[in-house]
């Protein structure tokens, strides 16, 4: 008769939220990419020797990392059998020309002998002794070109600088006896230097490649690039995209570009330490400038697919999930390919 009651109690207030809210604007966006890749001279070469001898003499640059000039002698070799050599075919030069001399001489004399004696008959080659006169300049020709070759070899046994450059590689010292195509060292130039840097294929329509064609070599305006490395404490350099390379990359499936810094081991370009070669660098490469970009923080954007828009209604302001499509994408911020709805 006195069952238990219960008092049914009121439902819970809906649990309110405060978020924070922006109101998304249409603006311009400058794009950057970020890539990576490793230091590369513009050029590297193996020094070799183009003469044999003894080594009597290197420069003080002559050693691994040091600099040198186009033009300074790096190498000397003992030269004075080349200079005998050449001594000897100076000799057999002057003896050709003498035969020449005399072989001239009879072939005039035979030809003022044929009008006295030939009874108005035209004469052969042979009694003009145009072939003897042949071979006279034929030894003559011989001989200069052998004193060419001797004088040639002679040059050859001072190693001269072909570029500015740097030493990479030494391979010899003083007193060593080279013979020819003896490899001396592994030089670079320092003009400027490169790095490949790999552009992922759905940002290759956010940048500017500098492209070269068949009817005309002159690439586009370069794009600047700004490289990083903590390699030695904080560095950075600027440089430029100066090339795009001419096939994709069977590896990676992408596109290479080409980043240069000119003057990299200028002492006006003062860093924590001067760029080496092979060092490993990021770069930050200024991209094109989007107009009427939509952009929404990372922080913002849910499973990389969706946001929450704020839609107003008789209860309040709600949120609404929306689903967007990402153009492209960094670190901090994404550029969204379709608009929201106008009260995002």
């Amino acid at each position: 008769k006195n069952p238990p009651t219960s008092n049914r109690g009121k439902g819970a207030k809906s649990v309110s939220m405060t978020v924070e809210i922006v109101k998304l604007k249409a603006q311009s966006y400058q794009v950057m990419l970020s890539s990576f890749g490793t230091v590369k001279p513009r050029t590297q070469s193996i020094l070799i020797a183009q003469a044999s001898g003894q080594i009597n003499n290197v420069s003080a640059q002559f050693r691994d990392g040091g600099f040198f000039e186009q033009g300074d002698v790096l190498v000397s070799l003992d030269d004075r059998d080349h200079r005998a050599e050449v001594k000897i075919n100076q000799s057999s030069l002057m003896s050709a020309k003498q035969g020449l001399l005399e072989e001239e001489a009879r072939a005039e004399q035979a030809l003022v002998d044929w009008k006295r004696l030939g009874n108005g008959k035209k004469p052969s080659l042979l009694v003009l002794r145009k072939p003897q006169l042949a071979a006279a300049q034929a030894q003559v020709l011989s001989a200069q070109a052998k004193l060419d070759k001797a004088q040639l070899i002679l040059e050859r046994s001072q190693i001269i600088a072909p570029y500015a450059g740097r030493v990479l590689k030494t391979n010899v010292d003083l007193g060593q006896v080279v013979a020819n195509n003896t490899q001396l060292a592994d030089i670079y130039a320092v003009d400027y230097v490169e790095i490949r840097l790999p552009i992922k294929n759905r940002d290759l329509n956010l940048i500017d490649l500098p492209e070269e064609y068949r009817n005309n070599n002159q690439a586009k305006a370069t794009t600047s690039v700004k490289l990083n490395s903590t390699l030695i404490g904080a560095q950075s350099w600027q440089g430029n995209i100066v090339r795009t390379e001419g096939a994709i990359d069977e590896s990676t499936q992408q596109l290479y570009i080409v980043a240069q810094i000119d003057n990299p081991y200028d002492v006006n370009n003062l860093q924590t330490a001067a760029i080496k070669i092979g060092q490993y660098v990021t770069a930050d490469i200024t991209g094109k400038v989007i107009s009427n970009a939509l952009v929404i923080p990372n922080s913002a954007i849910y499973q990389g697919s969706y946001v929450y828009v704020v839609e107003d209604s008789e209860q309040g302001s709600i949120l609404k999930r929306q689903e967007v499509t990402i153009r492209w994408q960094n670190n901090q911020d994404a550029l969204i390919q379709v608009a929201l709805v106008e009260n995002s």
